[in-house]
């Protein structure tokens, strides 16, 4: 039905939804056991912040050093009630319909006659006051569901005096008490400006963040994890377990695949633990090598090389979408690239090239020409270089066929080039990601409810039962550090790397010769929902949890 403002309710109706889609509608989702019965919120020590701690606390005065916080058996809240809104920021990540039917059972649950606003399209949507009323007749249809399509995402940035006006403003007409942004590191960085924001201005609406990005960069000690992570993960190894079996049943052609993964690798690590590739590159190796492109090809023409000597003239290779921007060499070249497009315009004569260092001017002429005009588009609204649109898989596949063309060696290689992107990021929530996510937005309505600001929802315990996961909230200033984007320095969330000292790195490093000359292809299949498998979350988290993957 229509609202006030005009917007149409979307039409999902179980009459279109597979078999599938209406058991996970139905399916029951868990809570850990501090959210079933009464608690209380318990502060921990003072925090500082990832990185420049002094300038963080400058710019966040009203939250540097607030400490996070943990849920405790026991105690009581006021049962008032709240008016909440919901953003969801960025990129889709599958378990996002959990987290607000999370926060919605929450409040329906403990407080009384609350009010719950879904802001269209994400950021702007708040800014602009452009929301839906959420019943349970509204929510409940995507209730275990893939995708953002119940209120859609967007990847504004709240940064300037008229932005933060016009969030103030949208808080006070709708009397908002508390907002949830749900996102990955850029989008709960909006949520800590907010959150400074509205205390500086002495006003009551509260913030709190959502761990989101199947890239898997947001995390640390007390947030083991984002959402999506594990759902896109299986999606994409279940592609390339397919690959392994058209490669082993061709026998001709190697499949270069890249995967998401901006600013780390950990979905390509993921991915090779679940499939066992013959070749994986790891950015975050390729760095603290100080790699070269020369060095990477070579390194994947010997291992062809080997491979046809053995019979095998097929293979399946692992790259991250963001490989370009470990190269060091190239990583120079574009912070150059950033610098220029920042302050000036590109001219198609090319005298902006003048501005680059001897050495990024040799590195950009030997690329290929396509290469070329996809470092010069134009930057996302966070300043990032568009990797997505870097088509490396290719790049490499000339690299090589040179390579291979020069040593006279195997004559028989077929490149195969593949992107696996969008096709992760909005299917149905596994198991773990339905239930952490349900966690999630359940923790970030209790820590509003709280009287809390500032912080980020974080489940803990996650190799246990659902019902013994730790509930709690981390202080975003924490997480910060200052990065230069678009000329300036700003305050960010801090990514999360792949560690190569790690266990899963280790485990991976460990196997990846044996991988490479012998097929030891694993298919995982599909996301399983029943069996033996289903509740098993992937090998990142096992690993890093001290258990055994």
């Amino acid at each position: 039905m229509p609202t006030a403002n005009g917007y149409v309710k979307p039409g999902r109706s179980p009459s279109v939804y597979s078999e599938v889609e209406i058991s996970r509608l139905k399916a029951s989702i868990p809570l850990p056991s501090i959210l079933k019965s009464s608690f209380s919120v318990v502060d921990g020590p003072k925090t500082s912040a990832t990185g420049n701690p002094d300038e963080i606390a400058k710019l966040f005065p009203n939250l540097f050093g607030q400490p996070s916080v943990s849920l405790k058996a026991g105690g009581s809240l006021p049962t008032k009630s709240l008016k909440i809104g919901v953003i969801l920021s960025g990129g889709q990540a599958p378990g996002g319909h959990n987290v607000i039917s999370g926060i919605f059972d929450y409040l329906h649950n403990r407080t009384k006659n609350s009010t719950i606003y879904g802001f269209k399209g994400g950021p702007i949507g708040f800014l602009k006051c452009k929301y839906v009323h959420l019943s349970h007749e509204f929510v409940y249809p995507y209730r275990n569901q893939g995708g953002f399509d119940m209120i859609c995402s967007g990847r504004d940035k709240i940064e300037t005096p008229q932005q933060f006006h016009e969030a103030r403003e949208t808080a006070k007409m709708l009397d908002l008490d508390g907002i949830v942004v749900i996102g990955g590191d850029d989008s709960n960085t909006n949520a800590c400006l907010l959150a400074e924001n509205f205390r500086a201005k002495g006003m009551k609406t509260r913030v709190i963040g959502c761990p989101k990005t199947i890239d898997g960069d947001l995390k640390c000690k007390e947030v083991p994890t984002s959402f999506g992570f594990d759902t896109a993960c299986k999606i994409y190894s279940e592609m390339i377990g397919n690959l392994m079996v058209d490669a082993r049943s061709t026998g001709k052609y190697y499949h270069f695949v890249r995967l998401m993964g901006r600013a780390a690798s950990h979905i390509t690590l993921e991915c090779a633990l679940q499939t066992h590739p013959n070749i994986t590159i790891i950015g975050e190796e390729v760095a603290a090598q100080k790699q070269t492109l020369k060095s990477i090809t070579n390194y994947i023409t010997n291992i062809i090389c080997k491979r046809a000597d053995v019979g095998y003239n097929y293979g399946i290779i692992l790259i991250p979408e963001g490989l370009i921007d470990f190269v060091p060499e190239v990583q120079q070249l574009i912070a150059e690239l950033n610098e220029i497009i920042a302050h000036g315009v590109v001219d198609q004569q090319g005298a902006w090239k003048k501005k680059l260092r001897s050495q990024s001017h040799d590195v950009f002429e030997i690329l290929p020409k396509a290469i070329q005009e996809q470092l010069l588009l134009e930057r996302d609204p966070h300043g990032n270089v568009q990797v997505s649109k870097i088509e490396t898989e290719k790049m490499l596949i000339q690299m090589v066929e040179a390579e291979l063309e020069k040593r006279k060696c195997n004559k028989n290689f077929k490149g195969q080039p593949h992107f696996f992107g969008y096709e992760g990021r909005c299917g149905l929530p596994s198991n773990f990601d339905s239930n952490y996510c349900y966690a999630l937005g359940y923790g970030a309505a209790a820590l509003l409810h709280s009287g809390k600001t500032g912080l980020i929802s974080s489940v803990g315990n996650l190799g246990a039962r659902v019902e013994d996961w730790t509930v709690g909230g981390m202080a975003l200033t924490s997480l910060m550090d200052l990065e230069r984007r678009q000329g300036k320095f700003k305050p960010v969330i801090k990514k999360a790397m792949v560690e190569l000292q790690g266990a899963p790195f280790k485990k991976f490093a460990s196997m990846r010769d044996e991988w490479s000359l012998k097929n030891r292809y694993i298919n995982p299949g599909p996301v399983q929902f029943f069996g033996p498998t289903s509740d098993l979350i992937n090998h990142t988290l096992r690993l890093e949890l001290g258990s055994q993957a």
